[in-house]
């Protein structure tokens, strides 16, 4: 009979942050979905807050309308996908990683469209909007799909040896767009506060359990974890 192989330092590593990202995301959905009162304050503070700055501010308002709808749209993040699984499918060893990351992002709007059915939270409501947005808002569809797509190709890219110079400016480049798509989602107010937070932790728990499935079952793994030098 064959043995299980054993789980490696990495393999671990990454499914000690899923849990702790799941358990996370977790406990917000709790308090979302019984709308505990301390959060919502909080949530409404924030947004009435940025959205006076929104109004006041149309020309920053329109630049965020712009990176929003088209540099860091979800359909924009899956068309980078599809770039990259087609150069994966092209050099034909990487087919199994292909599947996988195509595989990761399906599920992740799955997940995203599926809580948003389940939760079904109202989306913030202003006498003077200055953008608008469709489906429930929890959680936050472009930060959670900015996550999954940014986190699974810098893993990737840190796996294939990038040079140190290159790897840290995209992961500069991430790191803003994530973290900037979830803070125009706000300003805009299409979104609430934890909303984006729970697409940040959402994405990331599912980026820890995708990359902690490649290092178990790809047949050839990257040889490198995230997280050590290149």
């Amino acid at each position: 009979m064959r043995t299980a192989s054993p789980i490696r330092a990495p393999q671990r590593s990454a499914l000690r942050l899923a849990g702790a990202l799941a358990g996370c995301s977790l406990v917000l959905l709790v308090l979302v979905a019984a709308t505990w009162h301390p959060l919502i304050s909080a949530d409404r503070e924030v947004a009435r807050t940025t959205h006076r700055w929104a109004v006041d501010e149309p020309t920053l308002t329109h630049a965020f309308r712009i990176l929003t709808d088209w540099v860091w749209d979800p359909t924009t993040m899956r068309l980078m996908c599809v770039l990259v699984i087609v150069w994966l499918v092209w050099r034909r060893a990487a087919w199994w990683t292909a599947s996988w990351l195509a595989l990761t992002v399906a599920l992740g709007t799955l997940v995203q469209q599926g809580l948003k059915t389940a939760v079904g939270r109202e989306r913030p409501v202003w006498p003077d909007p200055v953008d608008s947005a469709h489906y429930a808002a929890f959680p936050s569809g472009h930060a959670m799909t900015a996550t999954v797509v940014c986190g699974l190709l810098l893993w990737l890219l840190h796996g294939l040896g990038a040079g140190r110079t290159l790897f840290r400016s995209l992961l500069a480049v991430a790191v803003v767009s994530v973290v900037g798509v979830g803070l125009t989602r706000v300003w805009l107010g299409v979104h609430w506060f934890t909303d984006v937070l729970g697409g940040w932790l959402l994405g990331a728990t599912l980026v820890a359990l995708a990359v902690a499935a490649h290092q178990r079952w790809c047949p050839k793994a990257p040889s490198r974890a995230p997280g050590s030098a290149p």
